[in-house]
């Protein structure tokens, strides 16, 4: 068998398209509960790379048969020592080199940008949970990458909310919060608080478990995260957010994010949710989470399931959503190679 791998970029529409239906066979595959692979925002990711990254493609070809696709992510203004690596393989394709040919590119292209270490990550079942294939984690392994962080996804189904356990939930957590006031946004952050997102964003690295992950604190400002939403505007993505505003300073002190895509509204990622340190001990986490919620299904009417990640070891944040409703669903650990 002949196995060939090229480069392509967004300029390359016929690559693009064969990436994109390969990107989404395998997630059908490999995740069959995640929201479809949305055409508009794989190419809206081709042209408009994240801001502060920078992007590599490539196709892999099976006697001339697009087999496989390949991610590098590379951080430009910070952890400039890291790269992210996504190789997608046809399930019918797998176990026949072609991975390891992705694999073997993405090393060169990594190494020829002075990267020392290689991220990336799998998913595999919970015990007595809901079957999941283990070739990513197979792959892992065989390539020499050690696991780092060991993380849950939990998924809320909004469509059986327990309405009285979060109002109780949401009266005792207000019952700590005085001096403070909510606020609500849908898309962009308000002028007066996007300095606040700045900060607070950039906190999250600093505040997560991250286990032996190494990866630093990304530094986070207003223009980064004006970049940021124009992105996501590009994408499609509809962002709901939910802060918590200390009536003291005038400042944004907590916030938290749901994203929804535009071609599968019935769901949302859960994002960022973070506390500044001076203001933790109030409730405040749970107060955005709940609050957030229930103004992101004010806006949107179709949406019915939420997913979440955690680090195994953060009890914390797990204890909240786990009292909103959210449930286990599989597991997911994050390797890391040095190369």
């Amino acid at each position: 068998m002949d196995i060939v791998v090229t480069d392509f970029d967004a300029a390359d529409t016929t690559a693009a398209e064969q990436a994109f239906d390969i990107e989404a066979a395998c997630a059908a595959a490999d995740h069959p509960d995640f929201p479809p692979v949305c055409r508009r925002e794989f190419i809206g990711e081709l042209s408009h790379p994240w801001p502060g990254w920078e992007s590599r493609r490539a196709l892999a070809y099976l006697d001339a048969a697009p087999a496989g696709a390949l991610r590098v992510r590379l951080p430009m203004l910070d952890n400039t020592d890291n790269a992210e690596v996504e190789i997608s393989v046809l399930p019918q394709h797998r176990r026949l080199g072609v991975g390891r040919a992705l694999y073997e590119h993405a090393v060169r292209l990594v190494r020829a940008e002075g990267r020392k270490r290689i991220m990336g990550n799998s998913v595999v079942a919970l015990p007595g949970g809901r079957a999941r294939s283990e070739a990513g984690r197979g792959f892992a392994l065989a390539m020499g990458a050690k696991p780092a962080l060991s993380e849950v996804r939990r998924r809320l189904d909004t469509t059986d909310l327990d309405d009285a356990a979060l109002d109780r939930l949401l009266a005792d957590a207000w019952s700590r919060a005085d001096g403070y006031s909510l606020v609500r946004w849908s898309g962009p952050a308000p002028q007066e608080y996007v300095d606040d997102v700045a900060y607070l964003d950039s906190r999250l690295v600093e505040d997560a478990p991250m286990g032996d992950l190494k990866w630093e604190s990304e530094r986070v400002d207003a223009a980064r995260v004006r970049a940021i939403e124009a992105a996501l505007d590009a994408r499609g993505r509809h962002r709901h957010h939910t802060g918590m505003r200390d009536d003291a300073s005038g400042r944004l002190v907590a916030w938290t994010v749901l994203d929804v895509g535009s071609s599968t509204r019935w769901h949302a990622w859960q994002q960022i949710t973070i506390v500044e340190p001076r203001h933790r001990g109030r409730r405040l986490g749970i107060i955005v989470k709940i609050e957030n919620l229930r103004h992101a299904l004010a806006n949107e009417p179709d949406l019915r399931a939420v997913d979440t990640w955690n680090a195994a070891v953060n009890d914390h944040m797990i204890s909240i959503n786990e009292a909103m409703g959210f449930r286990p669903v599989d597991a997911w650990e994050n390797w890391q190679l040095s190369v």
